[in-house]
């Protein structure tokens, strides 16, 4: 790589600690203290991700927004993120400025959407992305970090400013970070990415945009039709839907769930197919939350998502529990999951 100049402008401060106050004063944090980021860092995590300083990493048309990479990097920096991590984050931004990801609508709304980064392949190992226990918890550096760095990325090159550009009603705490990687290892199926259209060896992230994890609780079923009962009652909740228009869910199944599916030998595909076909809702569900006036009748009651491959089903978590959980999607219900391959596949 050459030694391209950085554009970026440049302040000195004191010390560290000013540093970062400053950083409060610009309105460039998400509200918690930022590891200010320096020329020669800047330069180490472009050059571990393989990016040029000038090289266009995302893009945003409504808004007439382009953000190179050293932006990316910076923000990763102030984040926490260690420079290895640094193509993860190129990767996700790379995604989410995918225009069938609708990311003006998802950072804009009041619909309050996160932005879930999922991240698959030999990369998960390297980094030590947590696919476990405590898997939308906190105590995992590059989970943390990795998602707090596309919220800075979000806030300071897009310009989804909480109260200005961002307008979310209630939000969640996702949109301060939102990171989990697919636990390939102990998956009885095949890697996601491979259902996404890359190799089972590619490192890669998938964007997905929705609420908060709702929590499926089953300690009893076994038989996986009546396990995933459970699921479909969580999908199939029209209090949380702006309309009956179909949509993409994410759904997390953890160990305790999968290996009964799998000794019933039921396949990733026969779970999407069975969620798609048994969540429906009806015009009386509508009713029955109190959503009438403006509805439009429905003739027979329609699935919530729009097609089995709209339902990501996803292996992670610790391995006891039965708790799963469902992402519902942003509220406006028009974005799709995107996902992207690194550009370099190990760290």
């Amino acid at each position: 790589m050459t030694a391209k100049p950085l554009t970026a402008s440049q302040h000195e401060t004191q010390d560290g600690l000013q540093a970062i106050e400053f950083f409060y004063e610009k309105g460039w944090t998400d509200g918690l203290p930022v590891v200010p980021p320096t020329e020669s860092r800047v330069r180490e995590f472009l050059a571990r991700a393989g990016y040029e300083p000038d090289e266009i990493v995302g893009r945003l048309e409504t808004r007439r927004r382009v953000v190179p990479a050293e932006k990316v990097a910076i923000n990763a920096i102030m984040a926490g993120c260690m420079a290895e991590y640094t193509g993860v984050v190129m990767a996700a931004v790379e995604a989410m400025s995918d225009d069938a990801f609708n990311l003006h609508g998802i950072s804009a709304s009041t619909g309050g959407a996160g932005v879930l980064v999922i991240v698959h392949g030999p990369i998960v190992a390297d980094l030590g992305v947590n696919s476990g226990v405590n898997l939308f918890g906190p105590g995992n550096r590059a989970n943390a970090t990795i998602g707090r760095a596309v919220r800075l990325v979000l806030m300071n090159c897009f310009g989804a400013q909480p109260g200005m550009l961002d307008k979310a009603t209630i939000g969640h705490p996702g949109k301060y970070s939102y990171c989990i990687a697919e636990d390939e290892t102990s998956s009885p199926w095949e890697p996601y990415q491979v259902v996404r259209g890359l190799a089972a060896g590619q490192s890669a992230v998938t964007v997905f945009a929705g609420e908060g994890p709702h929590q499926v609780f089953n300690e009893t079923a076994q038989e996986p039709e009546t396990l995933l009962a459970s699921y479909v009652a969580a999908l199939a909740n029209p209090a949380g839907m702006s309309s009956a228009r179909p949509a993409e869910f994410a759904v997390v199944i953890p160990p305790q769930h999968y290996r009964y599916l799998a000794a019933a030998g039921w396949s990733r595909r026969q779970v999407q197919q069975f969620l798609y076909e048994q969540a429906r809702v009806s015009q009386a569900d509508f009713s029955r939350a109190g959503k009438v006036s403006g509805r439009v009748a429905l003739e027979a009651p329609v699935s919530v998502a729009g097609g089995a491959d709209a339902l990501h089903v996803l292996a992670a978590g610790g391995a006891a529990g039965g708790m799963g959980c469902i992402i519902p999607p942003w509220v406006g219900r028009s974005s799709h999951a995107v996902t992207r391959p690194l550009r370099r596949n190990t760290a």
